[in-house]
């Protein structure tokens, strides 16, 4: 019998691209995939360890498995992923449960390293330091994500050196997969089925400037609508800085490029933003949000902050509140400042206690609350394209799905009345509006035969 493996993908979507090719890997050796961690004989943790909740998250995950390890003999576990690389050496001594550790730059070792712990005698860790791994289009990958929708990693690492992260440390510089790797990965997941396309990168913007010949972000997703099947592509992790005039013009005139933009911008206070080596102030950031919405007319803006970095005084997070107030920015996530050893901002003075940071984050959150609901309430009465992703429980036929301003797993959904299929694009209407989720109705192209042809 094939023997069978169970893996846990924690973190972002960046860590899930490395979960499926792991898993890819597995498969092609002659594992059995199983969602049962019990039925498994192989228990595989892929880990996080970005900032202090996720790596008690990622402990927590190990321990379980380790614990459901315990009940067989012959069961092994393995740790992959950003905890191992960054802690590979401690954790070995901490944890003798786990049988191998893997880091972000030799998971696909994984298969060769499984039949070496036949013999126990033979735990290895990762080697210390950053590493990465760019995805092969000739590698296999489990795509665990629905069958339309998938995240697509176009390069790795970052030479950004932001005061507040560990990444760097972990995955080492940035470089950029090859044009031709992008697209073939691309055309062989549109044959699959896969419709969105959601592009992610450590830092997505300076996709392609390490290339010789030189190549672009922009270039990049002209190049990716053409493929057939290509329905929404969309852009996550865009670093501010290199943000181009040439990529706005393709996010405007690309119809397939879906009119979002997730771009973190951390804070809106020059001291803080200096203090991070954030590289720009609060009036460039500015700037640069009114060039992007005059070159994008309509455009979705996700941003990001961090409240409680050190030195953060009320008057600094006051003018953060003030700045999401004026940007009005359509989705926002914040996050309280996490000290992680080896970065630059550890050792800085003023850090500040935690029940502020807790306090700052609710009351930013409030505030993009109203804005939120505001933005949605304004939706009431339109219609919108709608990926529909499965149904929801209930009496009433019901569905739940997104629209083109809402990205997989981190923003609201659209809830439909009606019809349709996971994977079917929809017209709706939307009929009601809460702060962060949409309540619609499926229009029968019948009640707009002129529309229907027009669309035809």
């Amino acid at each position: 019998m094939m023997p069978k493996v169970h893996l846990l993908s924690l973190g972002c979507p960046k860590n899930l691209v490395d979960s499926e090719v792991m898993l890819g890997a597995l498969t092609h050796a002659g594992y059995q995939i199983t969602m049962a961690p019990e039925d498994a004989e192989v228990l595989v943790v892929n880990t996080c360890a970005f900032i202090e909740a996720a790596k008690k998250e990622s402990i927590e995950a190990i321990l379980q498995a380790a614990e459901i390890k315990r009940h067989r003999a012959g069961r092994r576990l393995v740790v992959a992923g950003c905890l191992s690389q960054r802690y590979g050496a401690q954790l070995r001594e901490l944890l003798p449960e786990v049988d191998i550790f893997v880091g972000t730059g030799n998971f696909l070792d994984l298969p060769d390293l499984l039949r070496a712990t036949e013999l126990p005698e033979s735990r290895r860790s990762p080697y210390s330091g950053a590493a990465h791994l760019l995805p092969s289009p000739s590698a296999p990958r489990i795509v665990t994500t629905s069958f339309f929708s998938s995240y697509l990693k176009v390069s790795e690492g970052c030479n950004h050196k932001c005061a507040f992260c560990i990444i760097p440390k972990i995955r080492g510089p940035h470089e950029s997969r090859p044009l031709a790797s992008i697209l073939a990965e691309a055309a062989k997941l549109a044959d699959r089925g896969v419709r969105e396309f959601n592009l992610i990168a450590q830092d997505l913007t300076a996709y392609g400037r390490d290339l010789s010949p030189p190549s672009s972000l922009a270039k990049l997703i002209r190049s990716l609508a053409r493929i057939d099947g290509v329905k929404w592509i969309r852009l996550l992790y865009c670093y501010p800085n290199f943000v181009s005039d040439e990529l706005l013009e393709a996010i405007a005139d690309v119809p397939q490029v879906v009119k979002y933009i997730d771009m973190p911008l951390q804070h809106a206070d020059d001291g803080i933003l200096r203090a991070m080596r954030r590289e720009r102030s609060g009036a460039a950031l500015e700037r640069l949000l009114d060039r992007i919405r005059a070159r994008v007319p309509g455009v979705i803006l996700r941003t990001s902050f961090i409240v409680g970095f050190p030195g953060e005084s009320e008057a600094a997070f006051e003018r953060l509140r003030q700045f999401v107030r004026r940007q009005r920015f359509d989705r926002v996530g914040v996050f309280t400042y996490s000290r992680e050893e080896n970065t630059a901002a550890y050792d800085l003075p003023d850090q500040v206690p935690p029940r502020i940071m807790r306090s700052r984050r609710m009351r930013l959150m409030e505030t993009q609350a109203e804005i939120s609901l505001a933005a949605n309430q304004r939706m009431v009465g339109r219609e919108v394209e709608v990926l529909i992703e499965n149904e929801t429980p209930g009496g009433q036929p019901r569905r739940r799905g997104r629209w083109a301003g809402q990205a997989p797993d981190i923003d609201g959904m659209v809830l439909l009345r009606g019809i349709a299929e996971p994977g079917e694009f929809v017209r709706a209407r939307i009929e009601k509006a809460f702060t962060y989720d949409l309540h619609a109705r499926v229009v029968d192209p019948n009640e707009y035969p002129e529309r229907s042809a027009l669309d035809a």
